[in-house]
């Protein structure tokens, strides 16, 4: 639960941490940016009253809430507080908005209202930040024409702006490649529902990070909708189906979590989350596997994880599969004996930044060495020193380096304001960690 007043590091410049001896917690987890994200458009959809419980309220979040309400057919109400996100329907029909939509650094609510928006008559503009501006939408844009919708990027360059010309998801059949990201595929999924027809869906491709396509599916069934399929190379939405509304509980976020079961591994220490088990779809829940690898201990029961922090020792490791952990992990292996070796990770050149550059440049400025791949990486593990850390205004830089803060005296993380994004809360749950329950600040 957010707090009353604000936390001031929220406006800060920059935060030093301040390390700890060990750790002995239980940690509760903020809702999962993913699934609150896919429920919220899903629920946009449905012409139900729906509320999302545990939902995360963070920048993505909202800037996804007031992107669809530019539609004119629903109402989006946000409880910091409690936690909850209320949809509900207007009972106007849906239209493209007169001002462009813009969606500041939030990538994956920005593809699925590229999708949404074919469903809107008239022409829908849809833009973010520089960096997003930056960010590949052309795969997705390549789909969309086969099922009746018109979207062009503004530029010609394949990224936002991006104009899209709706009223008419006429649905068929389409191919899309998923070697870029499989937010493209979720975004035509979770669309697809309101289609005239029948949507299938090919990949023409390996279809990368396939837990969030998962998570997708699993999501749309939880609200009353199914997906058949062929594995992960061909997708069908049946027409006509009826969603559900009412109630919804988000389950913890397993790329938030990351952080606190990474500060248990090179502490030597024990975090308990609560909320979350093996079973769940979101694919960052294989961080646990990874650290066990490493030497630590991890146990899933009562409805929660547990980690105990152990000797770590190197891995070689592919992360197609779970991309927004890599930092984590790439911070745990610098405190790690011998080297860890990352792999298919060429998904982390077009995120918030170049992840793979960044977490080279900073692990480097703490005197860690790391070879760094198009598609790869290798961390030397050894004993990191303090630094001033970049963070490339990207929330997972700034929350894996605050981690190697507390084992590395002097570790000053700029722009600390930045976790908003995903985990506006979490230097406050940093705090939590210390025995006096003292400010990082």
């Amino acid at each position: 639960m957010a707090s009353a007043t604000p936390d001031p590091r929220r406006k800060a410049a920059e935060v030093t941490v301040r390390p700890l001896r060990t750790m002995d917690a239980d940690v509760k987890v903020l809702g999962s940016k993913s699934y609150t994200n896919r429920y919220l458009a899903i629920a946009s959809l449905s012409g139900q009253e729906t509320t999302l419980e545990n939902a995360l309220i963070s920048d993505d979040t909202v800037y996804l809430s007031r992107g669809v309400e530019m539609f004119g057919h629903v109402r989006v109400d946000i409880d910091e507080r409690e936690e909850t996100i209320h949809i509900t329907p207007t009972g106007q029909a849906m239209r493209a908005p007169d001002e462009e939509i813009f969606m500041g650094g939030a990538g994956t609510p920005l593809r699925f209202l590229i999708s949404m928006a074919g469903h809107a008559p008239g022409v829908t503009t849809i833009t973010g930040n520089k960096r997003m501006q930056e960010r590949p939408m052309g795969d997705l844009l390549a789909a969309l024409p086969a099922l009746g919708v018109e979207a062009v990027s503004v530029r010609g360059n394949g990224s936002p702006p991006i104009k899209v010309t709706g009223g008419d998801f006429r649905g068929g059949a389409t191919r899309i490649s998923g070697a870029v990201s499989s937010q493209f595929t979720s975004s035509l999924l979770i669309n697809s529902v309101l289609a005239q027809n029948d949507v299938e869906i090919t990949i023409v491709d390996d279809l990368i990070s396939k837990p969030y396509v998962e998570m997708t599916i699993a999501a749309l069934a939880e609200m009353g909708v199914q997906v058949k399929r062929d594995g992960h190379t061909r997708f069908t939405v049946p027409a006509g189906q009826a969603f559900r509304g009412g109630s919804v509980t988000v389950e913890p976020d397993a790329s938030g979590m990351s952080y606190f079961l990474a500060a248990a591994a090179i502490l030597g220490g024990r975090v308990t989350i609560p909320g979350i088990g093996r079973d769940s779809h979101q694919g960052d829940v294989g961080l646990v596997d990874a650290l066990a690898r490493m030497g630590c201990q991890a146990s899933f029961d009562g409805g929660g994880i547990t980690l105990r922090g152990g000797e770590l020792h190197g891995i070689e490791i592919d992360m197609e599969s779970m991309p927004d952990v890599v930092p984590t992990l790439a911070v745990v292996a610098a405190f790690a004996e011998g080297s860890t070796h990352i792999s298919n990770i060429a998904s982390l050149r077009v995120k918030e930044c170049d992840r793979i550059a960044a977490v080279t440049t900073e692990l480097r400025k703490m005197g860690v060495t790391v070879q760094e791949f198009p598609d790869a990486m290798t961390i030397a593990g050894g004993t990191p020193a303090g630094a001033v850390i970049d963070t490339y205004d990207d929330h997972r830089i700034a929350m894996c380096f605050a981690i190697a803060g507390l084992r590395a005296e002097g570790v000053v993380i700029k722009d600390p304001g930045c976790v908003a994004k995903s985990y506006p809360t979490f230097w406050e749950t940093l705090d939590t960690l210390h025995p006096d329950g003292a400010s990082t600040l």
